[in-house]
């Protein structure tokens, strides 16, 4: 590899977004037993998220590239784990995962002043969805 592709490499590189998990929501019947149960498994710290019913955040003590997360009241009977994957862009990364198979279950939608996410699911049924950080969400 010359110079100049290692030079061209590293800075394509910097200039993309890490497709990494940024976090994690867990749907629960019971709040309190599920916060009980991953507090003493793992000691994680599991609060009531402020201004939100029904959502508390899990602060899992790793450091700042390891993700936190959410807990939630379950939804529907199937829902299952909810992994955030990180993207540049939502819509971008929308109409390329409807292209290869997949389908958009929730569309984007802003969390004010953090970004933006969907609700997707895979080619396999499994669900996950998508985030793009940024400030001037409204």
């Amino acid at each position: 590899m010359s110079a100049k592709t290692k030079a061209k490499s590293s800075k394509t590189a910097k200039n993309r977004t890490s497709a990494s998990i940024v976090w994690f929501e867990i749907p629960a019947d019971d709040a309190g037993r599920a916060k009980k149960f991953y507090s003493q498994l793992f000691g994680w710290k599991i609060n009531k998220f402020p201004d939100m019913d029904d959502y508390w955040h899990i602060d899992t003590g790793g450091g700042d590239d390891t993700p936190d997360g959410g807990m939630m009241k379950r939804k529907h009977p199937g829902q299952g784990i909810t992994n955030y994957i990180a993207v540049a862009s939502v819509e971008a990364a929308s109409a390329k995962i409807e292209k290869l198979g997949g389908k958009i279950c929730m569309p984007k939608t802003a969390v004010p002043e953090m970004g933006y996410f969907a609700i997707c699911q895979d080619t396999e049924s499994n669900m996950f969805a998508i985030w793009e950080r940024t400030s001037n969400a409204k």
